[in-house]
């Protein structure tokens, strides 16, 4: 399967969404999956129990459920949880989700959503568990990151690659910008390597299950400005700070959003401002001038 780039940072692919069965019913539903929306049965029940009891569940928890597919995973959370909000934009897979509680106790504890998870208004939740369409890696992370009142914890299925990502360290090949915005608001875990032939069809990409438990507070940080920051370290995240930000573009930038800045608050343009030299003493002030961002810590970033 060819890696997507997501909407808004560049890292979402994975392969998975849910439904947990080797019942002949399950294989009679095979042609409702559609693989070019990342859907692909979980096979094994082990694994979806194992979720399940990652997620510490409480009797009086409401859960957000990603791509819940036929439901497979949906009833063994109902089992444990007071309510289920499961959001789902295939109306196909709504349906059969539909039937399968239809008429049960679990009905009156599901509430089903059809749509595009990430231009839906979430409701209240606890925590959310979610075999992450490929699609939306990316965009679901910081979705959940920005919701407010704060969840308590998410268990997430990604690919492999998009997972590791999340939790890499300064220093190893895969850190970047990713995994310094993710950490600077969650503590991220990898719990457990689902392998490719957990699915029925076969995706091309191995998976991984995380766990997202954001930090409350939140860090007192504008996310856009921090990003902005982030976005020109790890452009070339083996050079130099002083590198990436001596680039005519990167100081052409700067020097047009401190314009912008003054005008907007009404104030006086500075024309002795010397963009480069202002930059040049910030990294010698806080001591990253020969920093390379591939090793730098997020509270580096921070200062």
């Amino acid at each position: 399967m060819p890696k997507v780039k997501s909407r808004k940072f560049g890292y979402s692919h994975q392969p998975s969404k849910n439904a947990t069965s080797t019942t002949p019913a399950s294989r009679a539903l095979a042609p409702l999956f559609n693989k070019s929306m990342g859907q692909h049965i979980l096979k094994n029940p082990l694994i979806s129990q194992n979720i399940v009891e990652k997620a510490g569940l409480k009797s009086t928890d409401v859960v957000l459920e990603v791509g819940p597919g036929t439901g497979n995973l949906t009833v063994r959370i109902l089992e444990k949880a007071k309510k289920v909000v499961a959001v789902e934009m295939d109306p196909r897979l709504a349906a059969e989700l539909t039937k399968r509680v239809q008429g049960k106790p679990e009905q009156k504890r599901l509430n089903i959503m059809i749509g595009d998870v990430i231009k839906t208004d979430l409701p209240y939740f606890d925590v959310c568990i979610s075999n992450t369409p490929y699609q939306i890696s990316s965009p679901l992370v910081f979705k959940l990151l920005e919701h407010r009142p704060l969840f308590r914890c998410a268990i997430l299925m990604f690919q492999r690659e998009f997972a590791m990502r999340l939790i890499a360290k300064p220093g190893d090949s895969l850190y970047c910008r990713l995994s310094v915005n993710v950490q600077l608001y969650a503590k991220v875990n990898h719990i457990m390597k689902v392998g490719k032939n957990n699915f029925k069809p076969p995706p091309q990409v191995e998976s991984s299950v995380v766990r997202i438990e954001p930090r409350n507070p939140p860090p007192p940080v504008d996310f856009k400005e921090f990003d902005g920051l982030l976005r020109i370290a790890f452009v070339r995240k083996n050079k130099t700070l002083a590198a990436n930000f001596k680039t005519t573009s990167v100081l052409d930038m700067i020097e047009n959003n401190y314009k912008t800045f003054c005008s907007i608050n009404e104030m006086m343009i500075d024309a002795d401002f010397d963009v480069k030299q202002k930059v040049l003493g910030v990294l010698t002030t806080t001591g990253f001038l020969e920093s390379r961002a591939a090793k730098m810590e997020v509270e580096d970033f921070l200062r």
